[in-house]
C-alpha cells in the first residue's frame, strides 16, 4: 500500500476563478506560487500525487469534458518540464445537484484513487482550500489541510491549516 497526498486543483495548484465562473480554456489557467516546487517535494518523498477536482462547469455547460482534459493535459506537460510528477487527476463532472458519488464532499473520487494506485487512506492527506475537500478527506479516512488564504469563516476543521500549498506540503513531509 502506497500512501499520496491528494490535492484540489482550483484555489491549490492554481488561481481559482471568481465566485460563480470557471477555468475552462488553458489561457485561464495560473499556477500559484510554489507549486511546481512543492509537488517535487511530494515526488521526492515518494507520496503519490493525485489531484481531485470538482468541475461543476462542464455539468452547467460551461466547457466540454475535451475542454477540461486539455487544461489537465497541459498542466501535466508543463509540470513535467520541471521534473514534476502528477500521479493521477480524478474529476468530477457532475453540477452540485447531482446525487453522484464522486463529488465532494462525497469520498468517491479519493476511494477510486486509493482502488486505483492501491493507496493506503489513513497515512494520505488531502489538501483543499473548501469544506468540501475537507470533508470528503474526513469521509474517505485521510488527514487534512485546508488551505486557507484570507479568514473566510470555515464550517469544518481541517487537521492542519496553512496560507499556502509550500507550507501545507512541509508540514506533510515533516509529518511523515
Amino acid at each position: 500500500m502506497h500512501r499520496a497526498v491528494f490535492l484540489d486543483r482550483d484555489g491549490v495548484i492554481n488561481v481559482k476563478a471568481p465566485e460563480g465562473q470557471y477555468i475552462t480554456r488553458w489561457e485561464e489557467f495560473h499556477f500559484l506560487p510554489g507549486v511546481a516546487d512543492a509537488i517535487a517535494r511530494l515526488n521526492e518523498a515518494r507520496f503519490s500525487v493525485i489531484v481531485v477536482s470538482n468541475q461543476r462547469g462542464v455539468g452547467k455547460g460551461c466547457m466540454t469534458i475535451d475542454a477540461l482534459e486539455e487544461i489537465h493535459r497541459r498542466m501535466i506537460e508543463q509540470l513535467a518540464a520541471s521534473n514534476v510528477r502528477i500521479d493521477a487527476i480524478y474529476y468530477c463532472p457532475h453540477g452540485a445537484d447531482a446525487r453522484c458519488t464522486c463529488r465532494k464532499p462525497a469520498p468517491g473520487m479519493l476511494l477510486q484513487a486509493a482502488e486505483d494506485h492501491r493507496l493506503d487512506l489513513r497515512n494520505s492527506w488531502i489538501v483543499g482550500d473548501s469544506d468540501s475537500d475537507i470533508l470528503a478527506g474526513k469521509n474517505a479516512g485521510c488527514r487534512t489541510v485546508r488551505i486557507a488564504r484570507h479568514d473566510a469563516a470555515t464550517e469544518v476543521l481541517s487537521d492542519l491549516t496553512f496560507r499556502s500549498v509550500t507550507d501545507a506540503v512541509t508540514a506533510i513531509v515533516k509529518a511523515a
